[in-house]
C-alpha cells in the first residue's frame, strides 16, 4: 500500500483526524486596529447579489470585501518592509505550507500575564523533551487566546498603554527566524507579534525578523489544545493572490489518534 493510500485509509477509519484550527470568518471576526495616523484594514462585509430571487432565480451568492490580514491567515513575507522584496502569497511553495507541527504551550502563563513573551528556553526545553526541531516545521505558540475571539475587546485587549496580548521576545523572534528548520510560525492573537512588540528594538520582531527571512506567519488560529506538542502535520492554504503580502487561509491539522 502506498503512503498516500495510507493516509487515505487511516483517514476512514478514524485513526488519523483532522483537527481544523481556521476561525469562521464573519463581520464580528476581530481586526487589528492601528492607531492614528496609520490607515486600517476593511473589517469582513458580505453583500448579496441573488438568492433564489428575482435577480438570481435558482441560485444564490455574494460579494465579499475584507483585508489581506483578516480573521486566520498568513502573513507573506512582502508584508513588512524587512522582506519587501521577498515573496508575495502566490510565490510561496506549497511545499513550505505543509509541515510538522511543533506546539508551545503558554496557556497558564497566558492566563496570568497577557503579556508573557515566548523565549529561546521554551523551544530549547520542547527540543530537550521532543528532540531536534523537525525539517520544514510551523511552531505554534498555544496561549488560549482563541476562546477571545468572538469579543473584539477581550480580544485586542487593549488599553491607554497599547494592547496586552502573548507573544515572541526580541530573542526569540531571530532565534525562530534565523533556525533552519522553521518555516513558520503561528498564533491565536490576531497578529505573530506580543502586543507589546510595538515598543520593543526593533519594533515587532517576529515581522521584522521572520518575514525578512523568507519565514512565514499565521495568526488567529483556534484549537491548539486538540493538538499535541509533537507528531501533528500542519496543512495551510492560503488564497494565491497574485502580489498578495497575505491572505486568509484555511489551516487544519492532521493528528493521530490516541
Amino acid at each position: 500500500m502506498s503512503t498516500l493510500q495510507d493516509v487515505v485509509s487511516e483517514l476512514a477509519t478514524g485513526r488519523l483526524r483532522i483537527v481544523d484550527l481556521t476561525a469562521p470568518l464573519s463581520e464580528q471576526t476581530p481586526v487589528l486596529q492601528l492607531p492614528e495616523p496609520f490607515a486600517n484594514t476593511a473589517n469582513f462585509q458580505m453583500q448579496t447579489i441573488s438568492a433564489f430571487d428575482a435577480a438570481g432565480p435558482a441560485w444564490a451568492w455574494s460579494n465579499i470585501t475584507l483585508g489581506e490580514h483578516t480573521g486566520t491567515h498568513l502573513d507573506a513575507p512582502i508584508h513588512w518592509i524587512t522582506g519587501r522584496d521577498g515573496k508575495s502569497v502566490h510565490q510561496i511553495e506549497p511545499a513550505r505550507l505543509i509541515g510538522p507541527a511543533v506546539v508551545i504551550d503558554l496557556s497558564a502563563e497566558a492566563a496570568a500575564n497577557p503579556d508573557v513573551l515566548l523565549e529561546p528556553e521554551h523551544l530549547e526545553a520542547w527540543e530537550a523533551q521532543h528532540g531536534p526541531l523537525p525539517h520544514n516545521c510551523w511552531v505554534l505558540l498555544r496561549t488560549g487566546w482563541s476562546e477571545r475571539n468572538t469579543d473584539a475587546q477581550r480580544f485586542l485587549n487593549a488599553d491607554e498603554n497599547g494592547p496586552h496580548t502573548p507573544g515572541p521576545s526580541v530573542a526569540c523572534a531571530r532565534w525562530m527566524a534565523e533556525h533552519p528548520a522553521i518555516s513558520g510560525f503561528g498564533v491565536e492573537t490576531v497578529g505573530i507579534d506580543a502586543g507589546a512588540a510595538g515598543g520593543f528594538e526593533p519594533g515587532f520582531p517576529m515581522h521584522h525578523y521572520l518575514l525578512g527571512n523568507d519565514r512565514y506567519g499565521l495568526t488567529s488560529l483556534i484549537n491548539l489544545d486538540q493538538l499535541p506538542a509533537s507528531g501533528a502535520v500542519l496543512v495551510v492554504a492560503p488564497l494565491p493572490i497574485v502580489g498578495g503580502t497575505g491572505s486568509p487561509a484555511r489551516v487544519y491539522a492532521l493528528v493521530e489518534s490516541a
